[in-house]
């Protein structure tokens, strides 16, 4: 996988889409990484695997929120944000 993950997020489709949060607004997506025990710590972000395409409105609220359903909704995101890589042929398996 020599791709850039990052670079592919800019202009694609919010996968995060939290209700009521999502800006729907491509133009805002970054790749936001999946903080997880024993993966991410201080200082340490996730794989660029372990991303989601997700929104400027639905990346700050999964930053400054410990709620579970929001930690469910972007892990679903990056679920979807690795089918559509696997669906554009960026990863193969």
């Amino acid at each position: 996988m020599n791709r850039d993950l990052r670079k592919l997020a800019k202009g694609q489709t919010c996968q995060v889409r939290l209700a009521g949060v999502c800006n729907h607004n491509p133009e805002t997506v970054v790749l936001a990484h999946f903080r997880i025990a024993g993966i991410s710590g201080m200082g340490m972000k996730s794989p660029d695997l372990l991303g989601a395409w997700c929104c400027s409105s639905c990346h700050a609220a999964v930053d400054s929120s410990k709620d579970i359903q929001t930690q469910l909704d972007f892990a679903k995101g990056v679920l979807r944000t690795i089918a559509a890589l696997i669906e554009d042929g960026v990863i193969r398996y």
